[in-house]
């Protein structure tokens, strides 16, 4: 009888170290489950903290390369700009190179208007005033070929553009605002007037 009861008592002794251990087990279990879930939500973190990072340095990047883009934009914008304003100026240059020579001339063809304008009484005179008007139409010529002209003024409307009113006259022979006598020629290079012709303005 001592013997089944030390039995029945191991038998308890064991059931409960077995419990005791599955017990121990489980709680280990659960205490790995936890750990593990605690490591995947602290990669997981890690990964979006990555991946947040990777978003703003792509974002700065993108930024920058607007940037950059932008700038190369403006110099582009600049230089096409001064191309052309440089092909304008060289074209103007050369459209209008005879300006300052026609400047310096016009006031030397004014005395020769001057000058041919009198009445010769004597023949050495005659031949004096035939040379005069043969320098005269050369220069002239000279100055056409280069695009030079005589601005349009006598029986013409009165324009400011081409004309410098200089007085104003009443006449029944012209009408009104219209220029009635030319006091000094104007001229003008292709389309740019060099100088305004000096006029009498019918009133």
């Amino acid at each position: 009888m001592g013997n089944e009861t030390n039995r029945e008592f191991d038998d308890v002794t064991y059931e409960e170290k077995q419990t005791h251990e599955e017990v121990s087990q489980k709680t280990s279990e659960g205490e790995g489950s936890e750990e593990e879930l605690k490591q995947e939500e602290q990669h997981q973190e890690e990964v979006d903290s990555a991946e947040e990072s990777q978003d703003s340095e792509v974002k700065q990047l993108e930024l920058k390369l607007e940037e950059a883009t932008n700038r190369m934009l403006r110099i582009q914008a600049d230089y096409d700009n001064f191309r052309r304003r440089t092909k304008q100026e060289k074209e103007s240059a050369a459209k209008y190179k005879s300006q300052s020579l026609a400047e310096k001339l016009l006031p030397a063809l004014d005395n020769f208007e001057r000058g041919m304008a009198i009445t010769p009484q004597e023949e050495e005179t005659k031949s004096l005033l035939k040379g005069m008007d043969m320098v005269y139409r050369q220069i002239k010529n000279a100055l056409e070929e280069e695009g030079i002209s005589e601005i349009d003024a006598v029986g013409q409307p009165f324009d400011p553009h081409y004309h410098q009113a200089v007085m104003q006259v009443e006449t029944d022979d012209y009408g009104s605002n219209i220029v009635v006598e030319e006091m000094q020629k104007g001229y003008q290079l292709k389309d740019r007037v060099i100088r305004p012709a000096m006029v009498k303005v019918n009133a």
